[in-house]
């Protein structure tokens, strides 16, 4: 059971990507059902966990159990998918997401479900009455009437909804907040940081006026601290709250105006669900009757589950007849369907696939570093390995394949798994790993240093073929530098021996780009296994990993120039 002390909506932050849940969930499932959930199998799990190969880390190696709390006890036990306690299981909903056919439809239900209060989250007696809502399904009917919602106006407003009968309130106040902005477009962020300070301050008078200013998070008790930690808190909170909402295949996101909104062609869902789900939280005080209901993994109903609907949907979107769909169930349906969307999306990618390699795109890949540099996207990280698949697909003459997840509209939904290469390139005789980051300073050595030295031993290993590695960052720490340096040297079995990983700050990848349009032919693979060559051999002549840095710059500046 989880306290609530604040007095502002919370999501679920861990895993902060939705689809990371579904193997750990399995993982948990198969080796510890019917175990008592204590601190030897919180040690016993993570343990595991870091040792499977999907999962990045270790963990915290002074408090495992703490670890592994933080992975199960929030997101999978909050939406329903294991229960643990008496015991560890996999509930209804929890095996649906695990083994069935479409984890995104068991997704969307369960946050349908979330509610505050529950048996799950109580109230302290402080803030006693002030929690009365679903807060998935009510962001959902903030985004549907107001076209959209923006992550300033979820932060904001959005999550000081703690009751769904102040809706039309916190509305207004979104909408009251669009008028205003439009008289300070010149000062947006002032403007912004002003209206996300006041809000908190109203959110948390009592706590402020009774000097109770402490966070757990640190001894600091000014109201300034107090203010950047909240401020801090519900910025994680909004960037959850997109994350598994655009999990559901529903929303698409708008990464240069950072905003949310529903496809087009599902607003007859989205109008289905908030027209039936009762906004009221369901069983407070009955934690048996709560599970019963949580747990479910057909509750509640969808648009999708009537036969109707589907048949409907499949022949607006397909040459299928009524009479060639009769008497099929609903399952076999909605495979219909899903093979029809999956081949539009292979289809959209290809279509992408043959515009970019023209180069007809190349000014739009430029202008997108330059907005990613400058902070003009809502989830740079994943534009950032968008982008950069986009420009080694550019560049021609191999299978350039992209690790993130694709939408069903042929988005960018969620960055590449932990356990493999941001971007794989197979150039028949050799493959080059691409691994990007937007981390930076000593972060960037601690977070990518191992991992994407892993990466391409496994690479090697798995093809067999020569190996390359590009590491690139908006700028390189000089850890990370002097890192790749010694590994490049020294020969680690665990590596595949000798790596050959080159790091690149953007700017010099966007100089290889530049050069690669200005060439009189399209680049092949032949000339970027020079580039890569030529540093690995200039790397043999430095004196040490500054003296490499300009070598590469060297590289950079001369390659595919006559």
């Amino acid at each position: 059971m989880a306290y609530l002390k604040n007095k502002a909506l919370f999501f679920t932050t861990s895993p902060r990507t939705p689809s990371k849940m579904i193997p750990e969930i399995q993982l948990l499932g198969e080796h510890f059902s019917g175990c008592k959930w204590n601190q030897q199998t919180q040690v016993a799990f993570i343990d595991l966990l870091a040792r499977s190969g999907f999962f990045e880390g270790s963990g915290s190696l002074n408090n495992k159990d703490f670890s592994a709390r933080d992975r199960i006890n929030r997101a999978p036990k909050a939406l329903g998918f294991v229960d643990l306690s008496p015991q560890v299981e996999l509930t209804d909903a929890g095996k649906a997401l695990v083994y069935g056919k479409r984890p995104q439809e068991i997704f969307l239900r369960q946050l349908l479900k979330f509610q505050l209060p529950s048996p799950y989250h109580v109230e302290t007696k402080n803030i006693e009455g002030t929690f009365y809502i679903k807060p998935y399904l009510e962001i959902m009917r903030l985004i549907r009437d107001l076209e959209s919602l923006s992550f300033d106006e979820l932060k904001i407003f959005a999550l000081m909804l703690t009751d769904y009968r102040e809706y039309d309130t916190v509305k207004q106040a979104i909408l009251d907040f669009r008028a205003d902005k439009e008289a300070h477009s010149g000062k947006y962020k002032k403007f912004v940081d002003e209206k996300w300070t006041d809000a908190l301050i109203q959110t948390y008078f009592e706590y402020i006026d009774a000097g109770k200013t402490k966070t757990r998070e640190t001894k600091d008790k000014s109201l300034k601290k107090f203010l950047t930690t909240k401020k801090s808190n519900t910025r994680d909170y909004a960037d959850a709250c997109f994350r598994y909402l655009r999990y559901t295949g529903l929303v698409s996101i708008s990464h240069r105006n950072r905003s949310i909104a529903f496809y087009p062609d599902k607003i007859k869902e989205v109008d289905f669900i908030l027209a039936n789900i009762d906004r009221r939280p369901a069983f407070i005080d009955d934690i048996d009757k709560y599970k019963d209901y949580l747990f479910n993994a057909s509750i509640p109903s969808l648009y999708v589950d009537d036969i109707e609907n589907v048949i409907d949907h499949l022949m607006r979107i397909s040459d299928y007849t009524q009479r060639q769909l009769f008497g099929k169930n609903i399952e076999e349906l909605k495979d219909i369907r899903d093979a029809i969307i999956a081949e539009r999306k292979e289809a959209v990618i290809k279509a992408k696939v043959t515009e970019i390699k023209s180069y007809a795109l190349y000014s739009e890949i430029i202008d997108t570093y330059n907005e990613i540099i400058s902070d003009g996207y809502y989830d740079a990280p994943l534009m950032l390995e968008y982008n950069t698949w986009r420009a080694m697909t550019m560049l021609n003459g191999g299978d350039i394949k992209g690790n993130f997840k694709f939408d069903d509209m042929g988005f960018p939904l969620s960055t590449a798994a932990g356990n493999m290469p941001d971007i794989e390139c197979d150039y028949d005789d050799f493959v080059l790993s691409v691994e990007v980051t937007m981390q930076q300073g000593q972060r960037q050595y601690e977070s990518e240093g191992e991992p994407v030295a892993r990466h391409f031993g496994q690479m090697k290993k798995r093809t067999g073929k020569d190996a390359y590695c590009l590491f690139i960052a908006p700028t390189i720490n000089n850890a990370s530098l002097a890192h790749f340096f010694a590994l490049n040297k020294i020969g680690i079995s665990y590596y595949g021996g000798k790596t050959k990983i080159i790091p690149l700050e953007l700017d010099q990848f966007m100089r290889l780009i530049e050069n690669s349009y200005n060439y009189h032919t399209q680049p092949n693979p032949h000339n970027i296994r020079q580039f890569l060559d030529e540093v690995m051999r200039q790397e043999e002549l430095a004196s040490d990993e500054k003296d490499w840095n300009e070598k590469i710059q060297n590289c950079v500046t001369q390659w595919l120039v006559a």
